[in-house]
């Protein structure tokens, strides 16, 4: 069972700054590909970016490519989310996925197996 622990969210204004990260318990954490989704209020779950066990590829989603980069460090069991250039539509609570080996989009939550409890991001305009 892998526990994953959300942190970084906060308040910030429009154009700002946040750095998430997501730390795990599970020692073999780099055999996990890690993934970021985020759900807005009366809005569905969707996802933002994953990154491969080694952090050598990557894919975002349209709407944040650009401005948010994903990365991992695998001795300290953590995976982190930099977001520059925040809009308030980037508003939404964030939460960090691990995903074992097998079949199925990486872009889909379905397919994630461990989830962190999720940390609140605000941009205010």
């Amino acid at each position: 069972q892998v526990q994953l622990v959300g942190s970084g969210g906060g308040l910030v204004q429009a154009g700002g700054s946040l750095r998430l990260s997501c730390a795990a318990s599970e020692r073999t954490f780099s055999s996990y590909t890690m993934g970021w989704f985020r759900q807005a209020p009366g809005k569905e779950r969707e996802f933002v970016v994953w990154i491969n066990r080694s952090g050598g590829s990557t894919a975002y989603a349209d709407s944040v490519k650009g401005r948010f980069t994903i990365s991992r460090d695998n001795a300290k069991n953590t995976v982190y989310l930099q977001m520059n250039s925040l809009k308030p539509e980037d508003t939404a609570v964030y939460y960090c996925a691990a995903r074992s080996p097998g079949s199925g989009s990486l872009y889909s939550g379905t397919t994630y197996d461990y989830w962190g409890q999720g940390t609140q991001v605000t941009v205010s305009s």
